[in-house]
C-alpha cells in the first residue's frame, strides 16, 4: 500500500531517515519494519511549536518499496519547417516558457529581447551599482530573464489554480535547478544560480529551432489593412518580424511599449499598483522575532534565514510587505538614468547579515487622476515616474537613495546618522513624509505601529526605510479576451504576464506564458 501523509518532527530528527520512519509508523499504528520506502513531497519549517519542528509531507510505500522517482527532464524535438512562427517579445519567465510550450505544441518561438543575453547583461549591472548610471536596455529589469534574474528567484507562489505549478518547478530542473525546490514549501533559486538556469533555457530552444535575438527592441505593430489583425512588429532597428500571433511579454517596467501601444491606438486600461519603501533589518532581529530566539542567540545552523509576511488594510487601501529577502541585498533597479527605484535580491544562500522588502501602499487608479488630463490611461505610470525622479533628486545623483530610520520616520525628524546597509550606491538622509505622497506615508506610518505589534523589532532602532520601491507591478492592463486571451480589438495579439497585468511573480508569469502559447496554438 502506498500513501501520502504529514509528521512533526524536531529539526534535528528531520534530518535521520530512522527518525522519519519511526514517526511514520507512530502515526499509522504499524511496525517500522513495514515502512519499506519513504519520498519527501514538501517539507516546510513550523516555528509556532516548541522546539521548532519541520512538517513533512511523505509517500510512503507499507508494505512495498516505492517505484524510483527519477530527476525532472525536458526533451524538445525540432519543430518541422513549415511550424507556425509566434513572435514572442521579451524573454522573461513569461517569454521563455511561452517559448518552451510552443516547441511541445509544434510552434516555432521567435523571442526578441531588448536587452543582452544573460552573461553580457551581468556586466552592465557594475555601473549601475559603482559609478551611478544605468544602461538603459541592459539593467535589473531588461534584459535576458527579465527582472527575476538578478533580483532574487523566489518561486513560491499562491497560483496553483492558474496551471501546472509544478511542471515550472520541474522545468526548472530539467535546466539545471536544484530538485530542492520541488520539495520546498518556499522554493528560491537564488540570482547566482538563475543565469546558469536561464541560459540552459535558451539551448534548448535554439536547439529545437526556436530563435532567440537580443538588442531587438520592438517600436513598432504591424497589422493587417483592416487593422483587426496582428501581423508581426517592427524593430528599432527596421528589421520586421512576422508571425501567426504575438505574445507580449516585455514586463512591468517597458513603459515605452505602453506608449507605443497607446500612440497605435491599442486599448489599455488603468489597473492598482503599489508604491512605497524598502525596509532593511538585520537579519539577526528576523531571525529572533520569528524563532523566538534569546536576545543575541545565534540562529541554528539547521534552520534557513527566517523570512516575514505582512499585510493589513488601512483607510481602504493595502499596507503589506512584498517580495520579502531574507539574508539578502537592496539593489537599483532604475531603467533611466533620471530615476532612484530599489528593489531586493537574496543569493541561493542567503548569507547576507540584512533582510529587506518591499513596505508598501496600494494606489488605486484615482489616486492617479492628477496625471489624467495629460497622460489619460498612462497616468499611472506618469504618478511612478514623477516619484522616481523625485527620489533620485532626494538621494542627490550617482543612484544614491533617500533613507530615513524608522523611529525618525515615525518622529517626522530627519535622521541624524544611518546605520550600515546592503545598498551598495549609497544613501542619504531624507524626510520621507516629504518625498511620498501623504496617501502613502500616513498609512505607512499606521502600518509600522501595527506590525511591530506582529514582529518585534520591526519598527525598532535598527530598522531602516531607503526610498522608494515603486515598480511592485504595472500601474496599467493590456486587456484580453477570458476565453481565447487575445486582445479584444487586435486579433493575434496575446497580452502576457506581469507586464500586461496577469501575472504577480515568476511561477504566476511562466504558468501566464504557457497558456498564451496554448491560445495561440488554438488561433486559426
Amino acid at each position: 500500500m502506498i500513501q501520502e501523509l504529514d509528521i512533526h518532527l524536531p529539526l534535528a530528527a528531520a534530518l535521520r531517515e530512522d527518525a522519519r520512519r519511526k514517526a511514520v509508523a507512530q502515526k499509522l499504528q504499524i511496525s517500522p519494519k513495514r515502512v519499506l520506502g519513504m519520498q519527501l513531497l514538501k517539507e516546510s519549517i513550523d516555528a509556532r511549536r516548541r522546539p521548532i519542528c519541520k512538517q513533512l509531507r511523505l509517500r510512503v510505500g507499507i508494505d512495498e518499496e516505492l517505484p524510483p522517482v527519477p530527476l525532472p527532464e525536458r526533451h524538445y524535438a525540432p519543430v518541422a519547417q513549415d511550424a507556425r512562427r509566434i513572435v514572442i517579445v521579451g524573454s522573461g519567465p513569461g517569454g521563455l516558457f511561452a517559448a518552451l510550450r510552443c516547441l511541445e505544441l509544434g510552434m516555432r518561438p521567435v523571442i526578441l529581447e531588448r536587452g543582452k543575453d544573460v552573461s553580457a547583461r551581468r556586466f552592465d549591472l557594475q555601473p549601475v551599482n559603482c559609478r551611478g548610471y544605468v544602461v538603459e536596455d541592459s539593467n535589473y529589469c531588461f534584459g535576458e530573464g527579465g527582472a527575476g534574474t538578478f533580483s532574487d528567484g523566489k518561486l513560491f507562489t499562491r497560483a496553483t489554480k492558474r496551471g501546472p505549478v509544478m511542471e515550472v518547478y520541474e522545468t526548472f530542473v530539467a535546466h539545471g535547478a536544484s530538485p530542492e525546490i520541488l520539495t520546498d514549501a518556499h522554493p528560491h533559486i537564488g540570482s547566482n544560480k538563475l543565469p546558469n538556469i536561464i541560459k540552459a533555457m535558451r539551448a534548448s530552444i535554439i536547439a529545437a529551432g526556436g530563435e532567440v535575438h537580443f538588442q531587438t527592441r520592438v517600436c513598432g505593430l504591424l497589422k493587417s489593412a483592416d487593422g483587426k489583425r496582428l501581423l508581426g512588429v517592427r524593430t528599432a532597428d527596421g528589421r520586421e518580424f512576422t508571425g501567426h500571433a504575438v505574445i507580449l511579454a516585455t514586463g512591468h517596467s517597458a513603459r515605452d511599449v505602453y506608449r507605443m501601444l497607446q500612440e497605435q491606438g491599442v486599448r489599455l486600461e488603468r489597473k492598482p499598483f503599489a508604491v512605497g519603501v524598502r525596509i532593511e533589518h538585520p537579519q539577526g532581529l528576523v531571525d529572533a522575532a520569528q524563532y523566538h530566539l534569546r536576545p543575541g542567540q545565534p540562529r541554528p545552523d539547521s534552520l534557513p534565514a527566517a523570512r516575514y509576511v505582512l499585510a493589513t488594510k488601512i483607510r481602504e487601501r493595502g499596507v503589506h510587505s512584498f517580495c520579502m529577502c531574507p539574508g539578502g541585498f537592496i539593489v537599483p533597479a532604475a531603467t533611466e538614468n533620471d530615476e532612484v527605484v530599489v528593489n531586493g535580491m537574496s543569493l541561493s544562500r542567503r548569507n547576507s547579515p540584512f533582510a529587506n522588502s518591499g513596505f508598501v501602499v496600494t494606489v488605486e487608479p484615482e489616486d492617479t487622476d492628477a496625471f489624467l488630463p495629460e497622460h489619460g490611461v498612462l497616468s499611472g505610470i506618469a504618478y511612478q515616474k514623477a516619484l522616481e525622479i523625485a527620489t533620485s533628486q532626494a538621494g542627490g545623483g550617482m543612484m544614491k537613495a533617500p533613507a530615513q530610520r524608522v523611529v525618525d520616520f515615525l518622529a517626522h525628524r530627519v535622521s541624524q546618522s544611518l546605520p550600515k546597509t546592503s545598498y551598495h550606491p549609497g544613501i542619504t538622509p531624507w524626510d520621507l513624509h516629504a518625498l511620498l505622497p501623504r496617501s502613502v506615508s500616513t498609512r505607512m506610518q499606521e502600518g509600522l505601529l501595527f506590525f511591530n505589534t506582529k514582529l518585534r523589532g520591526f519598527a525598532g532602532e535598527e530598522a531602516l526605510l531607503i526610498g522608494c520601491e515603486t515598480r511592485t507591478s504595472s500601474p496599467v492592463r493590456i486587456p484580453r479576451d477570458n476565453a481565447s486571451l487575445q486582445h479584444p480589438d487586435l486579433l493575434g495579439l496575446f497580452p502576457c504576464g506581469e507586464g500586461a497585468g496577469y501575472a504577480g511573480g515568476i511561477v504566476s508569469a511562466a504558468l501566464d506564458g504557457r497558456r498564451c502559447a496554448e491560445a495561440a496554438a488554438a488561433l486559426s
